[in-house]
């Protein structure tokens, strides 16, 4: 699980062009307007089944309430036993996530080690969804932005492939959920 900001300042990324007309993008952001977005990606060792999940916030950070609320939504989705592997950000100590924790005995929380974000999964996510599918975008406003990047996580639940690369890339090792 984590949690990225998505900025109305486009990446801008090479792209095709006619010779001799150079692409302009506009974008009309004030400095710091974003999407937050949080994300798990779910193994299900009974049913070798992967699974995203996730939530938007325009223009607003995650907090640990928030993020308590997010894996509320998580546990209602995901059946047994949670594991949560996630960064060490202090959001994810906080009281409503401890509380969360001890009303909740099938929730389990596991830090990555300090600095390593390229065994989160979910980062890789994030860089497909930053550098390659909103590269060049540049949406008029925060609800723009909000509209173009839920419909592509919505498509990103229904892509096992996809999902599959998430985890690989981040070199963990969970065969029977990369071979299905």
């Amino acid at each position: 699980m984590d949690e990225s900001g998505l900025l109305l300042s486009p990446l801008v990324r090479r792209t095709l062009a006619p010779r001799g007309e150079t692409p302009v993008l506009r974008c009309r952001a004030r400095h710091r307007q974003k999407v937050s977005v949080i994300a798990a990606l779910t193994l299900s060792p009974v049913r070798r089944r992967l699974g995203l999940y996730f939530r938007s916030l325009p223009d607003r950070y995650f907090t640990a309430a928030t993020v308590a609320a997010f894996l509320r939504h998580l546990l209602r989705h995901v059946r047994g036993r949670v594991i949560v592997v996630w960064d060490r950000w202090s959001g994810h100590r906080g009281p409503a996530v401890r509380e969360l924790l001890a009303r909740n005995p099938r929730l389990e929380l596991v830090a990555l080690p300090a600095y390593a974000p390229e065994l989160n999964p979910v980062e890789h996510l994030w860089t497909d969804l930053k550098w390659h599918r909103l590269a060049n975008v540049a949406p008029d406003d925060v609800a723009d932005l909000d509209r173009r990047v839920r419909p592509i996580l919505r498509r990103t639940t229904q892509d096992p492939p996809r999902l599959r690369s998430y985890w690989r890339g981040a070199k963990l090792h969970v065969p029977w959920a990369l071979a299905s």
